[in-house]
């Protein structure tokens, strides 16, 4: 009987044993910094019981069985595991980021891929470097933190567009890469950049998927949104900041200006302008007249995320309003955007995705980068003028000595009037479905509208007989509606056959159509001669010519698409895929084109022969070829259409009519790209190591080469028309790529990232088949001819001129030399003396060469970002080595403005070997030559900060999950020995860029501001 209670009481205690469970609460914090984690994946190990934390990070788990595993799982950090032992637990948990994690997932087209199973060139910008860098133009993050992507400036003005180049400058048409943002094709200038999760560039054949609109690289932008099982966050990111001109370039004062010009003047045999120069003192400094200081930037940015079970969201907007260093209020851009993203699982099998941007922007602008800009005026007008005469009115600048185009910029400046406004609405809706365990269709509509108003105002003025003056009063408005939409679908199929062959397969159709219009007019004689009554409808002028126009268009392209990709246990890679597209911008015969490319890749760290390594982590061998192609031409190039201007006579009057535009050609087909790249990724010291090498050549074929020289007869000169475009060039880019990252948590309190990248370029066009065998283009000084060419054997857009040989320093030898008269002008003592590379004893056109190269040999950035406690450091520069650039600012007229450099000129033998003497006479000085070409390498620091992240306790307190303050500079400094203003900038034209004509300096901007999640 005994022995029967005690195995009753045995059974009892039993059940109470399996019976037993435990309650578990606490808080998820992250390591380091003691902020709390919201969304954390808190789930019992082995079981379908979970959790997730909550906005401050905290969860509650009831009914945990004795002795199990609770894991604690979030994206970009390592797993926490804990082992329930008793009930009424309170934990506090820190979890580690974990760098494998974060660079898991990579966008690579029409879908991801692990970043260890990636085959092709491709780089991400994560959201944290953005939040660093704090970008105006989101393109600016690109440069210095991506290896192979150049951003170069056009100007520095407020809205000014940027130009991005992936590995180099494959065509003498558009460069530029294409943008697609969250599966549409969108723009890139245009986003606010702190919408933006990450932004992944496809540099090689990867970008084959995109097929006609990948040749010049694919930019994939993926757009934040919110996360499933989060309470509502809401982020403000606020800065104010005020800018200066990062750069001022030495001109001559007033007695400094005025010794010079009577040395040039008594050199030429004429009369002193300045027979006393006592009392002139300074004078005028035109810079700084110009050129504001403490100019406002401002930038606010409220977002707002969060998710349920089935349904996430997040809500953005975002006002930008910065000012221009020249011209206060008629210089300024001010940028407004709103977005709605929205992802909701409609049922177990299908998901939706929604995602919105408005933007709003108003651009003031003045004159730029020429003849007629106001820093060229600001840089040439004497210093002995003032900017206002003694009735307060601007002075003005004479023309003898001065030509008709110098005037005074501060009137320039109060004379310009132009505004202009932009309004877009752009976004995609998708719907995944699936259709069964293993395959995936998924559908996405992407669209783009845009309006946009202009209007410019001449003003009735006369500025003493310059190119400026404006006879009648006139204002031109321009109103322009551009739209597209894209239909994408496509099917994802992936299978895991046996234990390690792993297949995935998508194939695809795409829609995209693009059309719209524009209305251009100009009305004359507005009332009252102003700005306030500038607008056609209360003109009252009329002339004979015509003073309005218009345009339409509609184009479409319909692409389908396929990709094959395998892998044998992540170890041997493969991936092929196809793009077929037919564009109606090429005519029959013509329309279709093909797009294949091939990837592989080897882990060579997988392989059992490779053994445990505690220096080599991951090994990676990639490889891939391919061709894409590239359509960005004008519109109807193979057909003839009435868009030009002409004027007949009829009846003895002359009457205005329409004429043929551009010169057609039937045979246009696709510009096309062979791609091929070879790449090595490794990982080093525990993953603290980051490689990533590249070596690649690419090249163009079939160049679409607009403007080919023909005969006159056929009317390409007039008004509207244009010579024909035909496939006629090769060019190729070939180089290596370079990176390395360190990255390391020494302690709780210290933490350091290091980055250095490289890019080395070498750029040579194979052919140019349009009858000359050249391509011209640029322009230097007034009158001379184009100084960049595209040629075979050299690179595209280099300048050609003559070469100097110093200074010559008496006349013996002068008569030692071969004449220069051709050049212009017999040489004396103090001129530049020219080489004869022919050497045919005279110095003529045939003595033109090769002088310098815009393109640059090497770029590269080097980035450092320090955390130690609260507070954490950031620094990013970025280098450009190799580059020349053409000193295109100084006008060539007797009486303007020097720069101190005259100040070594030639003045008798042995004086100067290198600046040639000043005078009025005729000379072969200026024609275009490497006197004028100067090595524009430099290094500049892009940004600088510091920041302070109040301890999250004290946050805590307040309702706050972060709050952050920090101070930094962008454009701190630019280490160089060019002479202008900016020896980064380009306007942009393949043949024709690096040509200084004055460009607009970047501002130095020195800034403050907050962060703060509530």
């Amino acid at each position: 009987m005994k022995s029967n209670y005690l195995l009753i009481i045995f059974l009892f205690l039993s059940t109470l044993g399996f019976a037993q469970s435990f309650d578990l609460a606490g808080i998820v914090k992250e390591k380091g910094s003691g902020l709390p984690i919201p969304g954390v994946n808190v789930q019992i190990k082995n079981a379908t019981k979970g959790t997730a934390t909550d906005f401050d990070g905290k969860f509650s788990l009831k009914g945990i069985p004795s002795g199990a595993t609770v894991v604690f799982s979030y994206l970009g950090y390592k797993n926490f595991e804990y082992k329930v032992i008793s009930n009424n637990m309170t934990l506090s948990v820190s979890l580690q980021e974990d760098a494998k994690s974060l660079e898991e997932v990579v966008v690579i087209g029409y879908g991801t891929q692990k970043k260890r199973q990636v085959t092709g060139a491709v780089s991400v910008v994560d959201s944290k470097t953005l939040e660093i860098l704090k970008p105006v133009k989101i393109e600016q993050a690109l440069q210095g933190t991506v290896s192979g992507v150049n951003v170069t400036t056009t100007s520095g003005a407020p809205g000014a567009a940027l130009d991005i180049r992936i590995r180099g400058i494959a065509t003498n048409g558009q460069n530029g890469p294409t943008t697609i943002i969250d599966g549409y094709v969108g723009e890139l200038g245009l986003l606010n950049p702190n919408d933006v999760e990450s932004i992944t560039v496809l540099k090689d054949a990867q970008a084959a998927i995109y097929g006609t609109i990948g040749a010049n690289g694919i930019i994939l932008v993926t757009t934040k949104t919110g996360k499933k099982n989060a309470k509502t966050k809401i982020s403000l990111n606020t800065y104010t900041g005020f800018q200066e001109t990062s750069r001022t370039l030495p001109t001559l004062n007033a007695t400094e200006y005025a010794l010079l010009l009577n040395e040039s003047y008594a050199n030429g045999g004429k009369a002193l302008p300045y027979p006393n120069v006592s009392g002139l003192g300074k004078g005028t400094n035109w810079q700084n007249e110009v050129f504001n200081t403490g100019v406002p930037i401002i930038s606010h940015d409220l977002s707002i995320s969060g998710g349920s079970d089935k349904v996430t969201y997040a809500v953005s907007g975002s006002h930008l309003d910065q000012e221009g260093i020249i011209g206060g209020s008629k210089s300024g851009f001010l940028r407004n955007t709103a977005r709605v993203s929205l992802g909701a699982d409609l049922s177990e099998k299908l998901k939706l995705k929604t995602n919105v941007i408005y933007t709003y922007f108003n651009r003031k602008s003045l004159n730029e980068n020429g003849l007629a800009s106001v820093l060229f005026n600001a840089l040439n007008i004497p210093s002995t003028l003032s900017p206002y005469n003694s009735n307060g009115d601007f002075t003005l600048a004479p023309t003898t000595g001065l030509g008709i185009e110098i005037i005074n910029p501060l009137a320039q400046i109060a004379n310009t009037y132009n505004d202009y406004n932009f309004k877009k609405l752009n976004g995609n809706f998708g719907l995944d479905y699936k259709i069964f365990k293993d395959f995936v269709l998924s559908s996405s509509m992407g669209f783009n509208t845009s309006n946009s108003k202009s209007r410019s105002f001449a003003k009735e003025i006369n500025y003493g007989g310059k190119v400026f003056d404006v006879a009648r009063s006139s204002v031109s408005q321009n109103a322009i509606n551009d739209n597209d939409y894209s239909f994408d679908i496509y099917g994802t199929y992936t299978k895991k056959v046996g234990e390690g062959h792993n297949f995935a397969a998508t194939i695809g159709n795409t829609i995209y159509k693009q059309w719209g219009n524009g209305l251009f007019a100009t009305g004359y004689d507005v009332p009252n001669n102003s700005w306030d009554f500038a607008d056609i409808s209360l003109t009252t002028g009329i002339l004979n010519a015509k003073t309005n126009g218009s345009y339409s268009y509609d184009e479409r392209r319909l692409s389908y698409f396929g990709r094959a990709q395998y892998d044998y246990k992540g170890k041997y890679l493969l991936s092929a895929m196809i793009r077929r597209d037919a564009s109606t911008k090429f005519g029959p015969g013509n329309k279709i084109g093909y797009f294949p490319s091939f990837t592989a890749g080897w882990v060579i760290s997988d392989e059992g022969f490779y053994g445990e390594s505690n220096f080599i982590n991951f090994m990676k061998l990639r490889g891939s070829y391919g061709t894409l192609g590239n359509d960005q031409i004008p519109n109807n190039g193979y057909i003839s259409q009435l868009t030009g201007e002409a004027t007949y006579v009829f009846d003895g009057a002359l009457v205005n009519g329409s004429a043929s535009g551009q010169i057609p050609n039937p045979d246009l087909k696709w510009e096309e790209a062979r791609k091929f790249d070879v790449g090595l990724d490794l990982k080093l010291f525990n993953d603290k190591v980051s490689i990533v090498s590249d070596y690649f050549i690419d090249t163009r074929a079939d160049l679409l080469i607009p403007n080919i020289p023909v005969s006159g007869i056929i009317g390409i000169s007039a008004p509207g028309a244009s010579a024909p475009t035909i496939n006629a060039g090769t060019v190729r880019n070939s180089g290596l790529e370079f990176s390395i990252d360190y990255k390391n948590k020494f302690s709780d309190n210290f933490s350091m990232s290091v980055g250095y990248n490289v890019t080395f370029l070498k750029n040579e066009v194979l052919e140019v088949n349009n009858g000359t065998g050249f391509i011209e283009g640029g322009s230097f000084g007034v009158g001379q001819p184009a100084p960049s060419r595209m040629e075979v054997g050299q690179s595209i857009g280099y300048f050609y001129g003559y070469k100097t040989d110093g200074i010559f320093q008496n006349q013996e030898e002068v008569d030692a030399r071969p004449s220069q008269l051709a050049l212009g002008a017999n040489a004396a003592p103090g001129d530049i003396r020219y080489t004869d590379v022919n050497g045919d004893n005279v110095i003529d056109v045939k003595d033109r060469t090769n002088i310098g190269d815009p393109i640059p040999s090497a770029t590269m950035g080097f980035n450092l970002q320090l955390n130690y406690k609260n507070l954490d450091f950031s620094a990013y520069t970025f280098a450009s080595v190799g580059n020349d650039m053409v000193r295109n600012y100084e006008r060539d007229v007797t009486d303007a403005n020097h720069f101190r450099y005259v100040l070594d000129r030639w003045t008798g033998e042995g004086t100067s070997n290198s600046v040639p003497r000043v005078t009025t006479s005729s000379t072969a000085n200026t024609v275009f030559s490497d006197y004028f070409v100067e090595d524009a390498s430099y290094l500049r620091i892009q940004n600088i900060q510091l920041g302070y992240s109040l301890n999250p306790k004290y946050a805590e307190k307040a309702g706050l999950t972060k709050l952050r303050l920090y101070a930094g500079v962008n454009n701190l400094y630019t280490f160089t020995k060019y002479k202008g203003y900016d020896p980064g900038a380009s306007n942009g034209a393949p043949i024709g860029g690096g040509i200084d004509y004055g460009f607009y300096p970047i501002p130095r901007t020195y800034m403050v501001g907050l962060n703060i999640n509530f």
